[in-house]
């Protein structure tokens, strides 16, 4: 593989894969929240994406999802001097959509912990006259802070517009070298340090994923030479990002790292070096693989098809037993599982596809139950036009469902959703 073919296949593997999953839980929470304060079912309105999510910056595996929602005005005399009964309220009303989910007050959100990990922090705020908005801080007697999302969303859309896209990818990258290497970086601390490496630096705005190796020494070394700053101002916002633990020996090594990549004699050579960089995501392969059984007998749509997430897909479960209906996302908390001798029946529950696709199923069973059966399964599977597959809980484990949408012969959406089983 070349270095573009390389880089543009670590990008590839960075993407979210549940992000189907993850905008039900957006629309649910909104909806919710738009009932509580507005006698209202729109999914969408009054509601924010921010954090990495919003920024597009986050990678597969995210875990922390952040949304502002907006008070309605008439309410601020109600809330006036009550931070902590404002929170309550809201956890109230997204308790009455998850009953089973773990959510609670943290000093100036409301925290909603997923079985499969994921935490969403919902922060209610009030939108002012200047465009930033207030929220409220239950600590230490209550008070009001005030943000600028807005600013900081528009500054990093603008830059990576004006990077051809680099930015969001830089930041991408980063984020993989972060988890590789147990880096101790916010999200929020990474975007802008590559925000400030882009800045104003144009020399990537007519390169192919080719010189991303380049791209990737010159970025490591610019953090080198940061030195050790206790803080950085955020884009667009100005607002004061702390950095907890000094990155310098870090990016030094990341720095030497690169330059071993590059110096590499052999192909192999080269790939052993980005690994170390960027773990997992990077592929270790010379060749694309072609669709065939893994030893355990499981397919990889990566495989099978290159990959571009233009658009999002949800997967929803209904999930039967007698004359008893319920939706999987509802019932399940973050320590609920399903009992065995349930029916399932999967289904898409939404997607912003604007053309006819096919589709295409995964079911992969875990746990030492589905080993000892020799029923791992894990085979890609057709759909039968009906945008749904029936399935029943047979044995224990932490058992998965994807699904994969294809245009022109590439993924162009796909979504994950967990089946714990005991």
């Amino acid at each position: 593989m070349t270095t573009s073919s390389n880089f543009n296949s670590l990008l590839n593997n960075l993407q979210i894969k549940n992000k189907g999953q993850i905008g039900k839980r957006y629309r649910c929470i909104t909806r919710a929240l738009n009932r509580e304060f507005r006698n209202s079912e729109s999914k969408t309105t009054n509601s924010k994406q921010v954090g990495s999510y919003g920024r597009k910056s986050g990678i597969n595996g995210i875990s922390d999802l952040d949304m502002l929602y907006v008070i309605p005005d008439s309410d601020r005399e109600r809330f006036k001097d009550k931070q902590s009964y404002l929170l309550q309220v809201v956890r109230n009303a997204i308790r009455k959509v998850y009953k089973n989910t773990d959510i609670r007050r943290d000093g100036q959100v409301v925290v909603v912990k997923f079985k499969d990990h994921v935490e969403f922090e919902v922060c209610p705020v009030f939108l002012e006259n200047d465009g930033r908005y207030k929220y409220p801080d239950s600590n230490d007697g209550g008070s009001w802070r005030k943000c600028n999302p807005d600013d900081e969303l528009r500054a990093f859309k603008e830059l990576n517009e004006d990077r051809k896209g680099n930015l969001r990818h830089l930041s991408k990258m980063v984020r993989a070298w972060k988890n590789r290497n147990d880096v101790c970086m916010s999200g929020f601390l990474i975007d802008t340090l590559c925000y400030r490496f882009l800045q104003h630096n144009s020399d990537y705005d007519t390169s192919s994923f080719g010189k991303f190796d380049q791209l990737s020494l010159d970025f490591f070394t610019f953090l080198e030479n940061e030195g050790d700053p206790d803080s950085y101002r955020a884009f667009g916002s100005l607002s004061k990002i702390p950095v907890k633990e000094s990155f310098h020996k870090a990016a030094r090594r990341a720095r030497e790292i690169c330059e071993s990549a590059i110096e590499a004699k052999t192909e192999s050579g080269e790939r052993k070096e980005w690994k170390k960089l960027y773990g997992r995501p990077f592929p270790s392969q010379s060749t694309v693989k072609k669709a065939s059984l893994s030893s355990n007998g499981e397919q990889f749509i990566e495989d099978m098809y290159p990959s571009t997430l233009l658009y999002e897909i949800a997967i929803e479960c209904e999930v039967k037993k007698d004359t008893i209906t319920h939706k999987l996302s509802q019932l399940l908390g973050s320590t609920s599982s399903l009992n065995k001798g349930y029916d399932l029946k999967f289904r898409v529950d939404h997607h912003d596809i604007p053309v006819d696709f096919d589709l295409k199923w995964k079911v992969k069973n875990e746990g030492d139950q589905a080993i000892k059966n020799n029923c791992l399964r894990g085979h890609i599977l057709d759909d039968d036009g009906s945008l749904s597959r029936s399935e029943s809980t047979s044995f224990e484990g932490d058992h998965y469902v994807e699904c994969y949408a294809i245009v022109n012969n590439t993924i162009v959406a796909r979504d994950r959703i967990a089946v714990p089983i005991i």
